[in-house]
């Protein structure tokens, strides 16, 4: 049924507004919202952490799927807030899971990011240039990323950075000391 009704939103709402949202550079107000109200993100967290679903990858890639065939470009903005909360789900511990996942699943699509990929050709997901630096009880991060949809606008990002030879998640807010934004590109 979820399948379905993102086909649906994509034949009737995504697909019509792509070209438009191509030529403006944003995508028709209210779309996003409409596209978050279906649940796609909210039907993978359990109900334990304020969703009502458990995590299947074949429906999400299914769905996922369905809103790309209507706007890629579309579905990765209804879907940023996922590269955000599912790996706290998978990766998280439950005190971090509790605190997160309600905040970024709720009722309205609100802009949270993972900051992953850096801007280097040879870019390894293993070996990251961006490293994180254990300081006074916390950590510093110094680094560069890339390609974070919504960054300028994100409430959290979830920042990816080596700590000890191991890629590691920091939680970062907006504003935070030192986090520089740069112009979209």
């Amino acid at each position: 049924m979820l399948v379905e009704a993102v086909r649906r939103f994509a034949v009737n709402d995504l697909r019509p507004a792509a070209h438009e949202a191509d030529e403006r550079g944003e995508l028709a107000p209210g779309l996003i919202g409409k596209g978050w109200e279906l649940g796609l993100l909210q039907a993978s967290v359990p109900q334990t952490y304020g969703g009502f679903g458990d995590r299947s990858a074949v429906s999400g890639a299914l769905a996922a799927e369905e809103l790309a065939w209507g706007d890629l470009a579309g579905a990765l903005a209804i879907l940023a807030p996922s590269s955000f909360a599912l790996p706290v789900l998978l990766g998280g511990s439950d005190p971090q899971k509790q605190r997160w996942l309600p905040e970024v699943i709720s009722a309205r699509w609100k802009p949270f990011a993972a900051a992953f990929l850096e801007p280097h050709f040879d870019f390894t997901p293993g070996e990251m240039r961006t490293l994180a630096t254990a300081e006074n009880g916390g950590y510093v991060l110094s680094g560069s990323k890339t390609h974070v949809p919504f960054a300028s606008q994100a409430e959290q990002l979830l920042v990816y950075a080596d700590l000890d030879g191991s890629p590691q998640a920091f939680v970062v807010p907006r504003p935070a000391d030192g986090l520089q934004i740069g112009a979209r590109q």
